[in-house]
C-alpha cells in the first residue's frame, strides 16, 4: 500500500513551448499509473524517466509533475506494441495461437506470459470461473470462443501410488492449498474438508488426504486434529514453504488498489490473500491494522511480517512478507515483486519486523 492507486490513468499532457517549440513536457501522475506504464505511454524507458527526473527510485505518486522528452509525446497515441507470439508454448491455428495447461499453471501467469489478461483470456475460451486443468488448450489470442472450454470432460486423476482406500488419496507437497488440490481432482474444498475431518484449511506437506469416496470412520485424522483447541489467542505459525511458495507464486501480479486477488492486489490485500490460502484465518485490513494484531520480533523468520512508513503518507503504509536473506516480497505499484529490505529507500522507510498474533 505503498501509494493510493485506483483504476487507469488519465492522461494530462501539459506541454511547455519556448521560442515556438515544444523543447519539453510534463505529466502529472494519476491513481493507477506506475512508470513503467507512463513509459510505455510516451515510447521511453523507466530509466530515462528516472534520470530526467532525477529519482532514486521507482516510487511515484498521485498529482507528482513528472517531465518528459519532448520526442517521446509525440508517438503517445500510437498503438500499443503487438503481443509476443505464442508460439514457443503453444500451436497457431489462423489468426488464433493456443497455449496448453501445464501442472502449476493458473490463468493469472498465462496471461502474463502472452501479454493479455484474465478477463481476455475468459472471453477468448468461454470460461466463468479461473478453474482451468492440465492438459487444457487455452486460446491466448484470436477471437472469443463459440462454446465454453471448460464444457469439455474433465480428465480422470490417476491414483496416486500408496492409496489405502478405493476412494484414492493424494500427498500434499510444497506449495499446495486445499482449493489447489479440489480444482486438480475435480471436487470442493468443503469435500476434502468434510471427508478428510478437517476444521480448517491449513495443510501441511507430506500430509496424505483422501480426495474421494465417503469419510471413514476408522481413518486417521490429521496431525493437526488431535491438538486441544487453545484456551486464549495463540500466534499464528506463519514460517514454512507454504506462505512463502504462495507468495512467491505471485510476482508479476499487477498492482490494484483495494485488491485482494490475483486479478490484482495492494499491499494488505496481497498479506490477506497469501495467509488466507496458505490456511491462516486473518481479516482483511490495513497495513495500519495488521501493524496492531501483531508483535515485535527481533529475529525474523521467513514467512514473518516487515512494516515500513512514511512510504505515501505518515505512520505505518506499507508491508510485506520476509523471505529471507534480507529480501521480502511485497505488492508494490509495479506489482508483486522482491525487493531488498537494505536498498537505500526500503532502509530509510523501514520500522519494524512482526509476527500475527
Amino acid at each position: 500500500m505503498r501509494k493510493k492507486l485506483v483504476g487507469a490513468a488519465t492522461v494530462a499532457i501539459m506541454a511547455t513551448t519556448f521560442a515556438g517549440k515544444a523543447s519539453a513536457s510534463s505529466y502529472e501522475v494519476k491513481p493507477g499509473d506506475s512508470l513503467w506504464k507512463i513509459a510505455n505511454q510516451f515510447k521511453t524507458s523507466v530509466s530515462r524517466l528516472k534520470e530526467i527526473n532525477k529519482l532514486n527510485t521507482d516510487i511515484i505518486f498521485p498529482k507528482q509533475v513528472l517531465k518528459i522528452d519532448a520526442t517521446s509525446t509525440s508517438n503517445q497515441s500510437a498503438a500499443p506494441a503487438a503481443r509476443p507470439s505464442s508460439s514457443s508454448t503453444g500451436s497457431s491455428s489462423g489468426s488464433s495461437a493456443t497455449y496448453t495447461v501445464k501442472s502449476g499453471d493458473y490463468l493469472i501467469k498465462i496471461a502474463n506470459m502472452h501479454n493479455t489478461s484474465v478477463a481476455q483470456l475468459k472471453s477468448l475460451n468461454g470460461l466463468s470461473s479461473d478453474l482451468i486443468r492440465v492438459g487444457q488448450v487455452l486460446k491466448v489470442s484470436g477471437s472469443a470462443s463459440g462454446s465454453p472450454a471448460q464444457n469439455s470432460p474433465a480428465p480422470t486423476p490417476a491414483p496416486s501410488s500408496g492409496s489405502g482406500n478405493s476412494g484414492g488419496t493424494y500427498k500434499i507437497v510444497a506449495g499446495d492449498t486445499l482449493s489447489k488440490v479440489a480444482a486438480r481432482y475435480g471436487t470442493t474444498v468443503n469435500r476434502l474438508k468434510q471427508i478428510n475431518g478437517l476444521r480448517s484449511d491449513l495443510i501441511f506437506a507430506g500430509q496424505t488426504l483422501k480426495v474421494s469416496g465417503g469419510t471413514s470412520p476408522g481413518s486417521s485424522q490429521p496431525p493437526q486434529q488431535a491438538s486441544p483447541a487453545p484456551t486464549k489467542p495463540q500466534p499464528v505459525k506463519q514460517t514454512g514453504s507454504g506462505v512463502i511458495d504462495t507468495a512467491k507464486s505471485l510476482v508479476g501480479t499487477k498492482y490494484a488498489w483495494g485488491g485482494s486477488s490475483p486479478a490484482g492486489f495492494d499491499c494488505s490485500g496481497f498479506i490477506h490473500y497469501v495467509f488466507k490460502q496458505s490456511g491462516k484465518s486473518i481479516s482483511r485490513t490495513s497495513a495500519e491494522g495488521y501493524y496492531n494484531r501483531s508483535y515485535f520480533i527481533n529475529n525474523p523468520q521467513p514467512g514473518d511480517l516487515v512494516f515500513f512508513k512514511n512510504t505515501y503518507k505518515s505512520g505505518i503504509s506499507h508491508l510485506g512478507i520476509y523471505i529471507g536473506g534480507g529480501q521480502f516480497v511485497h505488492a508494490g505499484s509495479n506489482g508483486v515483486e522482491i525487493s531488498n529490505v537494505n536498498n537505500s529507500y526500503w532502509k530509510s522507510k523501514f520500522d519494524s519486523y512482526k509476527k500475527f498474533y
